[in-house]
């Protein structure tokens, strides 16, 4: 896996300038945009907020992570999916280096007659098994789960 990611004091998603905007080419050939948080106190360190941080697209990418793997660990047990939400919610250290300490992941899966015990394994594979952003964040954060099942 592989990655670019660059800096040149331009927004290149809308021209302007963006003190700290910074776009991402993936080795699957896919284009990212990262920003920063506006900074009032020093304007030219601070971003202009027109698209996520980088640490929002890190938890973005644990979710989408283990949403497939429990849709797809679903799947594969012949279970009537028919959707799949996880709502993430996180804590950061107070100093640097600010990473994630807490993190929940409330998964709400829908789908047709999907038993409880189903989604409950689904859940805790991914979490203790499938999911290398989770078990990579784990080794920093405190990682829990919940989930609640719609019917379709």
């Amino acid at each position: 896996m592989e990655c670019t990611v660059s800096w040149n004091g331009t927004s290149q998603v809308t021209g302007s300038k963006s003190g700290m905007m910074f776009v991402a080419e993936t080795g699957s050939g896919h284009t990212l945009v990262m920003d920063g948080a506006p900074d009032a106190a020093k304007p030219e360190n601070g971003g202009a907020n027109l698209a996520p941080r980088p640490m929002e697209t890190l938890l973005a990418g644990t979710g989408g992570c283990t949403a497939y793997d429990v849709v797809l660990i679903l799947k594969r047990g012949r279970h009537d999916v028919r959707g799949c939400s996880v709502k993430l919610t996180s804590e950061r250290a107070t100093e640097d280096p600010k990473v994630f300490t807490k993190i929940h992941m409330h998964f709400l899966v829908t789908g047709k007659g999907l038993a409880s015990s189903a989604v409950e394994r689904a859940v805790a594979m991914s979490h203790d098994k499938y999911c290398s952003a989770t078990i990579m964040l784990g080794k920093t954060a405190d990682i829990t789960t919940s989930f609640e099942i719609a019917e379709a």
